[in-house]
């Protein structure tokens, strides 16, 4: 049965003794969080979880409690163990979390109810936290500098050798699970669900120990080596085609979910090998965009930003839009690599939309800069439009970009880059320990909340 809140107590006057009290930015934190909108939010999604959670089953724990909780999280950039340590702990979590003397949480409770939570239900809690920022008087919407960034996906570093090796022994572990589930085993051999794991992690070996050497030799050794990883990847993917079919013919839950596995794995593990022996063994250049980097985030995309300390990231482009007051108003994930100049239109866009009005400054580095855009954003009503123009530059450019309020917006726009790297040290924005699109969504969204309700709690304790 799903439970809103815990009869109210205040344990600092329980223990009045200590003289315990949050610090200001928390105290104004928690009169924000007291919002029925957010709470209605997240409780509509956590009551779908069964068909009867609203009213049946035993009392879970209060919805009230599970948002304040993911907010602490994301606020310090503590994991979820962390979470339920921290909270245990302090008497100001505790009563900060609306948890007071009862049990709190295990970590994998809340981590079953955060992934409840909706990708589009975060965007609307943004939204209605910057109306919350606009009503407080910490954001006006007059300014909009926008710009992207990448957050990578929780992934080994991809090489040809270890996605093969990933893929033969996920194969080979579903293979064996899939054994226990099948009743009926006549039609199928019993090399049907050979493991082949040992086989592949000999030839990933081999394959790096040739990569260290030199010479026509080693390359010998290298080509041979991924022959052999590359048969050993076609035979455990051959059966598990069997495997599968067999499974769909079962009437057993477990045995569809098996089916329903290696239905979404098996073309993964088709285009790595089709990938690894175009380059491999044909000695062709594949394409960032038709590369698999990962078989558990297939939708990772290689992405060149051209750091000196980070050549090539592995992960998904985010793209933010920020008002003044430190306010995130608004984010995209992005597929794969796109062009920078297609995001402008969208975010200026939502920002009418959340604002109804224009801004009156928009700013945005180089790689944003055309005519479309200029006279797009002009267009739309913004009075000074802050994207310098790459490249060479006419007199007239030059002049128009030496103006004052020109040479004012493009070093405000600068601050956006600080603002990146503050929420990835802050809220952990540069790695993604969260499962798929919808993970993506949920790590960027609840760290972009976090960072928002604490710049308007600063704001307000001031």
């Amino acid at each position: 049965m799903l439970r809103d809140r815990y009869e109210p107590q205040n344990l600092f006057e329980l223990v009045a003794a200590l003289s315990l009290k949050m610090e200001p930015a928390l105290a104004q934190l928690d009169q924000l969080l007291a919002d029925d909108v957010l709470f209605q939010s997240v409780r509509a999604d956590l009551a779908q979880r069964y068909p009867h959670t609203q009213s049946t089953g035993r009392p879970s724990t209060p919805v009230e409690v599970i948002l304040r909780m993911i907010i602490v999280k994301h606020l310090y950039g503590w994991s979820y163990e962390q979470v339920e340590y921290q909270v245990s702990d302090s008497l100001v979590l505790r009563q900060f979390c609306r948890v007071y003397l009862e049990a709190v949480p295990d970590d994998t409770t809340l981590i079953r109810w955060a992934n409840l939570i909706r990708p589009q239900t975060l965007h609307e809690l943004l939204d209605h936290v910057t109306e919350l920022a606009r009503s407080l008087k910490v954001t006006r919407g007059r300014k909009l500098r926008t710009d992207g960034t990448v957050v990578e996906t929780n992934i080994h570093h991809p090489t040809d050798s270890t996605l093969l090796g990933d893929a033969v022994r996920v194969l080979s572990r579903t293979l064996k699970n899939a054994r226990k589930v099948l009743t009926d085993q006549t039609a199928l051999s019993p090399a049907s669900f050979r493991d082949r794991t040992r086989s592949a992690r000999r030839q990933v070996k081999r394959i790096m120990e040739a990569a260290r050497l030199r010479g026509e030799e080693a390359a010998d050794k290298l080509q041979s080596a991924y022959r052999r990883l590359i048969g050993t990847a076609q035979a455990s993917r051959r059966q598990a085609q069997r495997v599968a079919e067999s499974l769909k013919q079962q009437a057993d839950e477990r045995a569809q979910r098996l089916a329903d596995k290696l239905a979404d794995f098996l073309p993964q593990v088709a285009r790595v090998i089709d990938q690894t022996v175009r380059r491999v063994l044909g000695g062709e250049k594949v394409p960032a965009e038709e590369k698999l980097v990962s078989l558990f985030e297939p939708e990772t995309a290689i992405i060149r930003k051209g750091k000196p300390a980070r050549p090539t990231e592995f992960g998904r482009v985010v793209w933010l839009d920020e008002v003044e007051g430190g306010i995130v108003s608004g984010y995209r994930i992005l597929d794969g690599n796109p062009s920078e100049k297609d995001q402008l239109q969208p975010s200026l866009d939502h920002h009418i939309e959340l604002f109804d009005k224009p801004p009156h400054l928009l700013a945005a580095d180089r790689g944003l800069y055309s005519d479309d855009n200029e006279g797009y954003a002009s267009g739309r009503g913004v009075k000074q439009v802050v994207i310098p123009k790459p490249g060479a530059k006419s007199a007239a450019r030059l002049t128009h970009e030496k103006q004052g309020w020109f040479r004012r917006g493009r070093n405000w726009r600068s601050g956006i880059e600080g603002r990146i790297s503050g929420l990835k040290r802050g809220q952990k924005l540069e790695r993604c320990l969260y499962h798929g699109s919808d993970g993506m969504e949920r790590w960027v969204g609840w760290g972009l909340i976090a960072h928002d309700l604490r710049m308007i709690a600063r704001a307000t304790a001031a």
